[in-house]
């Protein structure tokens, strides 16, 4: 009896003690961010200055505001300053060269401790992504691109998206796991070129 009472008391208490405890706390707290500044040194390119966040990425750090309805206006409003912030092309020119945009999609190097200042990044696009049917190693996080030309219509609402898209997927999900590619500068204005061109150009073998 007094091993069942010590049992059922000892659950009783648990919700009360989980409740009490500082366990959980995030980005928002100083102890967590001494804790993260602590742990990391630079490196090469890897600097700190990439701990430190900004609105968005702080907004998205916490998992419930990707799709918790209470924050359904933060995200719209994230989402609006960074459509605010993209680049078109600036001679009005959105495609490259498919051949060149396919090194880029191949390319991982770019801004880690062994990188060089200098160096050419690459877009890093398979890791997440299926594209030419060629490439067999591919991740999946994100959606096969595979076809994408050919299974959208040839006009400007496609072409716009698509650059946006790269340059910063941030103005279409708030939280999305894409990298912005081009707001944060890791690839250029002509790397951009040279992935639309792989992606929406005909004779790419995206679109074959």
């Amino acid at each position: 009896m007094k091993k069942t009472i010590l049992i059922l008391a000892t659950l009783a208490a648990a919700p009360a003690f989980a409740a009490d405890t500082n366990w959980g706390k995030g980005a928002d707290d100083a102890a967590f961010k001494a804790m993260v500044h602590s742990s990391f040194r630079e490196v090469g390119m890897a600097t700190l200055a990439r701990l430190d966040q900004d609105a968005t990425q702080a907004f998205c750090s916490d998992p419930k505001h990707a799709d918790d309805k209470d924050a359904a206006k933060m995200r719209a409003k994230i989402e609006a300053e960074n459509m605010a912030s993209i680049k078109w092309p600036s001679d009005g020119k959105f495609l490259g060269d498919w051949k060149a945009g396919e090194k880029v999609a191949q390319s991982g190097r770019g801004l880690t401790s062994t990188d060089k200042p200098g160096q050419v990044n690459g877009g890093n696009c398979y890791n997440c992504h299926q594209i030419s049917p060629k490439e067999i190693s591919y991740g999946t996080i994100g959606p096969s691109l595979l076809h994408y030309g050919k299974l959208r219509p040839n006009n400007e609402e496609t072409i716009k998206y698509t650059w946006g898209r790269i340059f910063n997927a941030k103005a279409y999900n708030a939280c999305s796991n894409m990298p912005r590619g081009g707001h944060m500068g890791i690839i250029t204005e002509q790397q951009i070129k040279d992935l639309m061109a792989l992606l929406l150009d005909p004779q790419s073998p995206v679109n074959q």
